[in-house]
């Protein structure tokens, strides 16, 4: 069954993590917090997709693991902090990955942090129907007058 599609599928650079993507990702995560035990991140290293079959995954699920493809395994419900696991089972920070995900060095990614994030300018909608309105005209000064007199 496809996913429900919503407004907030519009925001770019992420995926909400809502009640349906947590139904669907459960195997990712399931997986993901398996590897808090070390005997699990041992299994998982001698033999990654053998170790997968534990989990009730799909093919891409599957596929976006193997490949560590992390914002492909958000789209498909892994939940952040939940798949930062696999990074630091494979010896990453989250800052790498954070990097990773959106096509920056970790430099370039700690200084966009460090300066506020990410602009909201040409990042409200993936459509592009949430771009800032244009100058507007200024009001004539006989309109301006009127108001002033209620």
């Amino acid at each position: 069954m496809a996913r429900k599609a919503q407004d907030y599928d519009d925001i770019p650079g992420t995926f909400v993590f809502d009640a349906e993507r947590s139904r669907e990702g459960y195997g990712i995560n399931m997986f993901c917090m398996s590897l808090m035990k070390d005997e699990n991140r041992k299994a998982f290293k001698a033999d990654e997709a053998e170790y997968l079959k534990r989990f009730p995954l799909t093919p891409e699920q599957t596929a976006a693991i193997l490949k560590r493809d992390y914002n492909r395994m958000l789209e498909l419900g892994g939940n952040i902090y939940f798949t930062a696991k696999l990074g630091a089972t494979d010896g990453h920070s989250f800052r790498h990955l954070a990097a990773v995900m959106t096509g920056s060095t970790q430099e370039d990614y700690a200084k966009m942090m460090l300066d506020g994030g990410r602009s909201v300018e040409g990042n409200r909608s993936r459509s592009g129907r949430d771009k800032p309105a244009g100058k507007t005209k200024s009001k004539s000064k006989t309109s301006k007058s009127r108001s002033k007199r209620g």
